[in-house]
């Protein structure tokens, strides 16, 4: 503003400055050549006075005047002239101010010469005989004044101009300073003020108004933005709004999370957060218009609590956003459905495992039935087959009984009360239950620690302690042996079974609790059992509130804990 001010007052300066000039050079000679025909013509008329009371001698003492002066007689012919001799000058009758004097008594005229650049007035004036006496002023033209006078008409022009922009540039900054020290924040106190203009004070009052509505309108959108971060970082659900450019415009931690992003820049595309074939084409197709659902590729998405990686697979839903009619951009919802996707995975293989170990005993009872019936078996032999037969109806029945048992610890459908129970006593219990099998491997057992006290269900307590000890008895070495110690502080209760078996190899740290897994398959049937012994402990151990915990070394042995916190 205070340029656009100076540049007008400097503009309007300079067109004063060039109208004056204007004026001086072209107005004021014709006023000065108006002032000179008057003056010419008073001196004439004195002069004229002169000769007739003095005849023509006055000519005589005027002779070296500087005026010019000459006397024409009734017949044009020159009488007297006191710059030229008059018996070679021609006839003066044709003369354009000699005809207008003998017409009107006075004649006046203005001759130039090109050649010379000058210009002549002629003030002529009739006498009673019928002479005309003629007066003469020479004067240069305007072209040689303004020459004349060049140098210092363009030092005064640099100086009106240099007082012109030093006076335009403190007159603009006079006038721009109470609009500078308006406070754009508080426009209130500045209207009605006495440093305020009187032909803006309309306006601030207008920009005062929009401003406290759009103060109001900016608090509100602050809100509902707070109210809207409040919503979607609570969502476990991952969030992201895009525009019709793929360009995030809004998003929660959860989505970042969920597609295993750290941050996202302005302007950042969406593609850009995960660069999968199925993620890009539910992005097109929702700026398209069209909702889409897919299952991302699974991820890894980080360490876990034992430091291994967690892989995440995410459900994604596309959905289009429609303003008047156009794609406006999209609304992207992510889901984790990890959780699902491996109870799945889990059902699977729990059904392919199960099917398989229902297999292999109904077939062989099958088997060793059919041949009884075709009578293929000696009598003597019959009492081995039965025996086998029985054999494997044990095997089928632990099975069956144990998928039982561990989808009522699923479902927590098991009907028996809490109580309290001595953990040192019940250790004591299931390892007296396994001392003929311990002392048949040619394991020691030994039980240390004190006497404490937990709540919870007997009979899950003893599957769980009977599985881990049956367990470090079934994978130790000939002459090993089995350590179970009670502990107790102030903070938990520690039951920790410890043997010099066979070890577990840490990439079988995380599976051996799954249904059926067993780190050796090869002596899996001659060891025995159903390969569910630990997610029974597993499962047990969550409806105990008891946090189990496994190291264990290859060769050197394995140690199992189950913590109660008090």
């Amino acid at each position: 503003m205070t340029k656009k001010i100076f540049q007008s007052i400097l503009l309007v300066s300079g067109i004063m400055l060039a109208a004056s000039f204007l004026w001086l050079f072209l107005v004021l000679p014709g006023y000065f050549e108006k002032q000179i025909h008057g003056e010419m013509r008073h001196e004439v008329d004195y002069l004229a006075l002169a000769v007739e009371n003095g005849g023509e001698d006055i000519f005589s003492r005027l002779a070296d005047a500087e005026a010019r002066f000459t006397l024409i007689g009734p017949d044009g012919t020159v009488l007297f002239d006191n710059m030229a001799d008059e018996e070679q000058m021609e006839n003066h009758n044709d003369r354009e101010e000699v005809l207008q004097a003998r017409e009107e008594g006075y004649g006046q005229s203005v001759r130039y010469s090109d050649t010379l650049a000058m210009k002549t007035i002629y003030t002529a004036k009739l006498l009673p005989d019928g002479s005309v006496l003629r007066l003469a002023n020479t004067q240069h033209t305007v072209a040689v004044l303004i020459a004349g006078l060049a140098y210092p008409i363009i030092i005064a022009v640099l100086v009106l101009l240099a007082l012109a922009f030093f006076f335009a540039r403190k007159a603009a900054q006079k006038i721009t300073e109470p609009i500078n020290r308006l406070d754009v924040d508080h426009l209130e106190s500045a209207v009605g003020s006495s440093d305020i203009y009187d032909e803006i004070e309309p306006f601030l009052t207008k920009i005062e108004r929009q401003s406290r509505t759009i103060s109001r309108q900016l608090q509100e959108a602050q809100r509902q933005q707070q109210e809207f971060t409040i919503i979607t970082e609570s969502m476990s659900e991952g969030l992201i709004v895009i525009d019709k450019r793929t360009e995030i415009l809004s998003y929660n931690s959860s989505a970042l999370k969920l597609l295993g992003a750290e941050s996202v820049r302005a302007n950042q595309s969406v593609l850009e957060l995960n660069r999968s074939e199925k993620f890009q084409k539910a992005v097109e197709a929702a700026l398209s218009g069209e909702s889409r659902r897919e299952i991302l590729d699974a991820f890894d998405s980080g360490a876990g609590k034992n430091g291994a990686a967690v892989t995440q697979v995410c459900q994604l839903l596309a959905s289009p956003v429609v303003r008047d009619g156009k794609g406006a951009g999209a609304v992207l919802i992510l889901m984790d459905i990890t959780e699902k996707h491996e109870s799945e995975k889990l059902r699977r293989e729990f059904s392919a495992n199960v099917s398989h170990e229902l297999k292999t005993p109904l077939t062989s009872i099958s088997g060793f039935a059919e041949i009884i019936r075709d009578g293929m078996v000696r009598p003597a032999d019959i009492p081995r087959f039965a025996g086998k037969i029985f054999d494997e109806s044990q095997r089928l029945i632990t099975l069956v009984n144990d998928v039982i048992r561990i989808s009522q610890l699923d479902e927590n459908t098991i009907p028996y009360e809490k109580v309290e129970i001595d953990l040192y006593q019940a250790v004591k219990e299931n390892m007296d239950l396994l001392a003929s099998a311990a002392e048949k491997a040619k394991v020691t057992m030994n039980l240390e620690g004190c006497h404490g006290k937990i709540t919870g269900v007997r009979e899950i307590l003893n599957e769980v302690i009977f599985n881990i000890c049956e367990n470090a008895i079934k994978y130790n070495k000939t002459g090993g042996s089995v350590t179970a110690k009670v502990e107790e502080d102030d903070t938990k209760i520690v039951l920790s079974v410890s043997d010099t078996g066979i070890g577990i190899p840490a990439s079988s740290h995380k599976r051996i609790f799954e249904r059926f897994y067993r780190v050796d398959k090869s002596h899996s049937k001659e060891i025995g059992g159903t390969g569910l012994g630990l997610s029974i402990v597993k499962h047990g151990a969550a409806c105990l509130g008891a946090e189990i915990g496994l190291t264990s070394t290859v060769g050197v042995g394995t140690t199992m804990t189950l913590t109660w916190k008090k």
